[in-house]
């Protein structure tokens, strides 16, 4: 398959050799096209060893003749058809700006309006530039049109400052890529059912108790799973997010309704994950009239029905099942207990008390805790953990036991408990997983 790669002018258009790197890693056929400004930063030359192909540097014909003033203006339709996905990385704030807003002024943004094959930008820019309203309406604009954004990592950037900024790791774009291009649609037949945001319970015509969901990552997730070629059912709470194009989207409000529309639907799911923060109480007695400030006020608080547990009593065969549990405290601790409880497949853990994490925000960490594993994410994108949550939740389809009785006789064999000083390897269906050092998956045995 054939992707173009978009260098913009950034001081991160160095890494643009990277990613074309890892792209064609994948064994996917790469070709690039630099703005004026990218080549201030990196030679055309480069990627042009690189890819084997002319780097595509300006709008206007080289040549003299009238043969090269013809093909040159109808190149970027030609390149616009011939790719299959067109990434840019790194976008800067200007051209996020330009493609938002429809400008077509040189090569690249005049490609973007040709083509018709998935669209997806790495911004890579300034903390402050990033979170300036401007940039933060011309990205919400474009995922409103169906391009990808790889959200940038945080942390030192090249002007000194600290915070999201950072392009991608290359690999994580290269991943994003195979995935736009269906290369990794290991969901495919699948119906996954997704809940997410938080629910609001009313206390009058004008309040309601509610909490700090933003619905980020279960909408990341319902990204995610249809990008990996799930049809995708998604229950939302109340949100300012836009949906992913061409998902299912059911709106709910309070916890009943969110009940309702997930019992009423999750026989047609094959997997069903509840990542939305639902109301644990409602009040017992809502106001018909606004309530006035005349002095203390008592409200009594009923419990809401346990939607996880309703759904684990009625699963069908075969239907995976993932809850999420939000804590402040004992994170893993709880979480297990939880997942005991509650019956589930899987709990997806996360320390909603810790700053710029969990709760509306972008970055997300969290623990993936089955019966015998314990598999813990560092922080990262929303989108980025959507993916590794998914990545765990296909291998709960394998046959896991095979991997204990592999640790298991490896224990015996070395009279150690300490998993974390053996290593081995079993090969399932043509796949080798391993477990020991430099593994992330904790096997525990009970």
């Amino acid at each position: 398959m054939k992707v173009m790669v978009g260098v913009s002018g950034g001081i991160a258009a160095y890494k643009a050799a990277e990613v074309v790197r890892a792209l064609q890693r994948q064994a996917l056929e790469v070709r690039v096209v630099m703005t004026e400004g990218a080549q201030k930063f990196i030679q055309p030359l480069t990627f042009a060893a690189l890819t084997g192909h002319k780097v595509i540097t300006s709008l206007w014909p080289t040549g003299e003749s009238e043969d090269a003033s013809m093909d040159a203006s109808i190149e970027h339709i030609a390149e616009a058809q011939w790719a299959d996905a067109l990434v840019v990385a790194p976008a800067t704030a200007g051209i996020l700006a330009k493609f938002a807003h429809g400008m077509a002024d040189d090569f690249l943004t005049t490609m973007y309006l040709a083509t018709t094959a998935p669209v997806l930008v790495a911004p890579a820019m300034n903390v402050n530039m990033w979170e300036h309203p401007a940039t933060q309406a011309n990205l919400e604009l474009l995922k409103q049109r169906g391009v990808r954004v790889i959200e940038p990592g945080s942390g030192h950037l090249a002007c000194g400052m600290v915070g999201p900024g950072r392009l991608a790791e290359p690999e994580f774009i290269a991943n994003a890529v195979l995935n736009a291009l269906g290369r990794s649609h290991d969901l495919a037949g699948e119906t996954v059912l997704i809940t997410a945001g938080g629910t609001r319970e009313a206390l009058d015509p004008v309040r309601f108790l509610g909490n700090r969901s933003s619905g980020k990552m279960g909408y990341a997730l319902a990204e995610a799973a249809q990008s990996r070629g799930a049809k995708v059912i998604l229950i939302s709470a109340p949100s300012a997010l836009y949906p992913p194009a061409h998902c299912e989207l059911v709106k709910v409000t309070t916890a009943e309704e969110m009940r309702n529309a997930v019992l009423s639907r999750m026989t047609e799911a094959t997997l069903v994950i509840k990542s939305a923060a639902v109301a644990d109480y409602k009040p017992s007695f809502v106001a018909d009239q606004k309530l006035k400030r005349t002095g203390p006020l008592t409200i009594e608080f009923l419990p809401t029905e346990d939607i996880l547990a309703e759904v684990v009593r009625q699963r069908k065969p075969g239907q995976l099942i993932v809850g999420f549990a939000a804590e402040t405290e004992n994170a893993q601790a709880n979480g297990r207990a939880k997942l005991l409880r509650k019956g589930v497949d899987a709990i997806v853990v996360n320390d909603v008390s810790r700053e710029g994490v969990g709760f509306d925000a972008d970055l997300n960490g969290a623990t993936f805790l089955t019966a015998t594993t314990a598999i813990d994410f560092p922080d990262m994108p929303k989108r980025a953990l959507a993916d590794r949550i998914l990545d765990e939740v296909v291998g709960l389809r394998r046959p896991q036991s095979l991997l204990v009785e592999m640790s298991s006789a490896a224990m015996s064999s070395s009279g150690t408990n300490d998993v974390s000083r053996l290593e081995s390897s079993v090969e399932i269906d043509g796949e080798v997983f391993v477990a020991g050092p430099g593994s992330r998956r904790q096997i525990i045995f009970e």
